[in-house]
């Protein structure tokens, strides 16, 4: 038996709200299967189990709001699942004898079937899961983040309040349910932010390079990718920065990793937390995982795929937790530098800011070219100046062969 725990999905998480439940007890889980929803500052996250097995009891009730490492289930593991399976078929299976000795004992009128549904009593006969009961998946509502958010903390069951499977939930829909205002929230992003920062910039010995980029070929490649492409099959210069970020990481793998414990542990392979701005303020940097293996589509595809999540306000809680260095973009703003604040557990942010026109010596003459600036917030306890004045060069040399990419 084992404890399914409210998960830290960053630095900035002291607890969440349990928002739904997906499995109900005695459903048989896999690995990675997502069994339920909590509520965060950052949004509603899914969440996943890691070992396969069945699910027990939950030990939180819907829109109870705990810290993190709080028990919120229970999983019987695979093995001990069987080994009860079997103990509980054999005890049936003895009862069934029994009850079938006393039926030929007292009555030999009756077929062998009828004899035991009728001379049996109920107590002996191990009842059938009844179809629709609590043990069945529940069929999964529509509803906005907002909505859910809502109904949890009134503890209120979406089901009861859609009409149809296909019907789509509101905030307005659940208020109206109750005739009650909406109760406070949880305190705001940027409270928690501002603790995870502060964290960062007390533990983490930061320090700062910056190195300015020739982007005129990679613009160019852009937009001649983009020419006979319709709007959805387009290219954004953003997945050019991902790629290249992740290209230069293979050769300086002490950028991309978490440090815990007084110890450094590499990541496999660069995960890269692309921070986006949210609308109701504040940002999060849920992961892209392994950019440097896809191809320049596909990983368009998965940078669409991620602003949808980060629009809904719904993510995984892998893509919250599984980026080992952050990516963080303001060129849209009209900034042309950035020095970010590390996230821990990280141990690097790579910035990037404004390309401009700018007069620069290319090929022996001085003429307009698109520049940017690169810069590099990194972990001195993991890297030094010399390895990241490498490490930005090495980005920069990707994004002046943006063909190769």
């Amino acid at each position: 038996m084992s404890t399914f725990l409210m998960p830290s999905l960053g630095a900035d998480m002291e607890a969440g709200t349990l928002v739904e439940k997906l499995v109900a007890p005695g459903e048989t889980l896999r690995r990675g299967d997502v069994i339920a929803a909590i509520e965060t500052q950052k949004g509603v996250i899914e969440i996943e189990v890691f070992e396969d097995g069945v699910l027990g009891e939950w030990v939180v009730a819907l829109g109870e709001t705990v810290p993190v490492g709080t028990p919120l289930a229970e999983i019987t593991s695979a093995s001990e699942s069987e080994a009860e399976t079997a103990v509980g078929a054999s005890a049936e299976a003895e009862q069934n004898a029994l009850a079938k000795s006393l039926v030929t004992q007292n009555s030999g009128q009756v077929g062998e079937a009828e004899e035991v549904s009728q001379s049996v009593p109920p107590s002996v006969i191990a009842p059938a899961r009844a179809a629709g009961s609590a043990q069945e998946l529940p069929t999964r509502v529509r509803a906005t983040p907002a909505a859910r958010r809502l109904a949890a903390r009134w503890g209120l069951d979406l089901h009861s309040l859609a009409s149809s499977p296909e019907e789509t939930l509101y905030q307005a829909d659940v208020e109206a349910s109750q005739s009650r205002p909406q109760p406070k929230g949880m305190p705001g992003m940027r409270a928690a932010i501002a603790a995870a920062m502060a964290r960062s910039k007390r533990e983490i010995p930061h320090y700062y390079l910056s190195h300015m980029t020739d982007l005129t070929a990679a613009e160019a490649f852009v937009a001649q990718w983009n020419s006979d492409k319709s709007p959805q099959d387009r290219l954004l210069i953003g997945a050019l920065y991902i790629k290249a970020l992740a290209l230069a990481v293979r050769r300086f793998p002490e950028f991309s990793g978490t440090f815990e414990n007084g110890e450094f542990e590499p990541g496999e392979t660069a995960h890269i937390g692309l921070a986006i701005n949210l609308r109701g303020g504040g940002l999060v940097a849920p992961a892209l995982f392994d950019p440097g293996a896809q191809s320049l589509e596909a990983l368009m595809q998965s940078m669409r795929s991620l602003t949808l999540r980060v629009k809904s306000g719904r993510f995984q809680a892998k893509q919250l937790t599984g980026g080992t260095i952050t990516l963080s973009s303001l060129g849209e703003r009209g900034v042309d530098q950035l020095f970010g604040v590390i996230q821990p557990p990280q141990v690097a942010i790579i910035g990037i800011g404004t390309p401009r026109l700018r007069p620069w010596v290319h090929q022996q003459a001085v003429v307009p070219r698109k520049v940017a600036c690169l810069t590099l917030a990194a972990d001195h306890r993991v890297s030094d100046g010399h390895r990241g004045a490498l490490f930005l060069n090495a980005i920069d040399k990707h994004l002046q062969n943006p063909e190769k990419l």
